[in-house]
């Protein structure tokens, strides 16, 4: 079996309707257990990344509007570019009608999550407080269940290498700047160009990463919103110069969700396809953004889970619908033979003729390389957990490491790997908040009655 056939194989494997069941059965069951909380608190939730109800003298390291800013470089990534491309080209788009269901649902889900995530910190080697799907399995489910909180901080080491992100930026780069268009390059002149850009990002992702969460953290709060704005204002003028046309495709996405001659396979496969690159783009009840979160100065675990659930809401419904519609609008979708950032970038040069390639290089620099440095902080938690601070260091050696391979190796290969690691990452996840749902929903009765004593919703 070659690499290339392994690979297919695992994410063949890790991927299928068990995880509908997990991932949107889950996401559903939280919705609907909460009493939809993620729909009826949002303005509290904003008042609360604003700084309202801010706890300078609570445990953790980042402002709420850190964590966020830090999961949110975590989640608004090659995710929403390359993986919108990568749903349409695959499930076509009705793929995109479920990453849209995966997202509603996800909100509930970073909800108790990320409830959870505060709610059961736990301490490293060094006596600080940290947060993640391990932590919560050791301190809430007690010490028997160690295999599943070794579990998964094993697969999000995995999960959390910087190979997707790291192969479209370099992927980008080396088509907008050093390669003449329709041209080709010699596949030995093509490794060392993809090296030697591989290498810039690994130099630059170093002086960030090696710094931590709080620095992690500083680049994202103004990086993250910046990049948000230029990329929505990319997408609304599309929009608005197609306006005519966005009726259409918006139902074209409907209508083939239920398509039984999709190009997925029917139904199933799309909706497959659709989570598949919903928990990509979101995270949603992955387990990465519970460590984002767990690192927030607060101790009232039910407001940064308010906080949480605006991710998907964001991310999905808002980042991602603006790259779908610019595919479907240009019809670089139609032809085939291309796929990833290859595709957004074709489309962006047919609806923004001239510049759309350059502002999409531009975006998917600062998704990319924002989401690369949060990744190294999540997979940093998972290798601290199993072998301690100690040797930290050579695990932030190997990550930059990955970098240089995922500039190198095919995309195929690449979305396998972490797809099949993502999967697995879930299990573990939404067991957990399952089993522990009823502590939120205690949590979070008790809360909002305090808030409503104090006439503050």
């Amino acid at each position: 079996m070659t690499f290339a056939e392994a690979t297919a194989a695992f994410a063949y494997y890790a991927w299928g309707p068990h995880m509908l069941v997990l991932l949107v059965g889950g996401g559903l069951f939280f919705l609907l257990y909460s009493g939809f909380v993620p729909f009826r608190y949002l303005k509290h939730a904003i008042d609360i990344v604003r700084g309202k109800y801010d706890e300078p003298n609570a445990n953790g390291y980042i402002s709420h509007a850190g964590a966020l800013s830090s999961a949110m470089a975590g989640t608004v990534g090659m995710g929403n570019i390359g993986g919108v491309a990568l749903a349409i080209a695959a499930g076509g788009p009705g793929a995109i009608f479920w990453m849209w269901m995966s997202a509603l649902v996800g909100m509930a889900t970073k909800f108790f999550t990320c409830t959870l995530a505060i709610m059961y910190r736990g301490k490293d080697d060094t006596g600080q407080v940290q947060g993640g799907p391990m932590y919560i399995v050791m301190q809430g489910l007690g010490a028997k269940w160690k295999p599943l909180a070794v579990f998964f901080a094993v697969v999000g080491m995995v999960g959390n290498a910087p190979l997707f992100n790291s192969n479209q930026l370099v992927q980008i780069l080396k088509e907008q700047l050093f390669m003449a268009p329709g041209a080709a390059a010699a596949s030995g002149e093509q490794f060392w160009l993809e090296l030697g850009i591989g290498i810039g990002v690994m130099l630059l992702v170093a002086s960030v990463v090696l710094g931590g969460i709080t620095r992690i953290a500083a680049v994202a709060m103004r990086l993250v919103p910046t990049m948000i704005l230029i990329y929505v204002a990319c997408a609304l003028y599309v929009l608005i110069s197609h306006l005519g046309e966005v009726p259409h495709y918006l139902a074209m996405i409907i209508e083939d969700a239920f398509s039984i001659n999709s190009v997925a396979g029917g139904l199933l496969g799309t909706m497959l396809i659709g989570v598949k690159r919903a928990a990509f783009s979101n995270e949603a009840g992955i387990g990465t953004e519970v460590m984002a979160h767990g690192s927030a100065r607060t101790a009232e675990p039910v407001k940064e889970g308010l906080v949480a659930m605006l991710g998907p809401a964001i991310d999905t419904l808002l980042v991602c619908t603006a790259t779908a519609l610019i595919i479907l609008i240009s019809g670089v979708w139609r032809y085939g033979g291309i796929d990833g950032i290859s595709l957004s970038s074709a489309a962006f040069a047919s609806t923004i003729p001239g510049i759309g390639p350059y502002l999409l290089m531009m975006c998917v620099f600062f998704f990319a390389i924002t989401t690369i440095f949060t990744q190294a902080f999540y997979g940093s938690q998972c290798f601290r957990f199993l072998f301690g601070s100690r040797y930290l260091r050579y695990y932030l050696y190997c990550y930059l490491a990955a970098i240089l391979f995922a500039a190198t190796t095919s995309l195929g290969n690449v979305v396998n790997i972490i797809d099949g690691a993502y999967a697995l990452m879930a299990i573990p996840t939404m067991l957990s908040a399952l089993l522990l749902a009823p502590k939120v929903k205690v949590a979070a009765r008790d809360y909002f009655s305090r808030l409503a004593s104090k006439g503050m919703v």
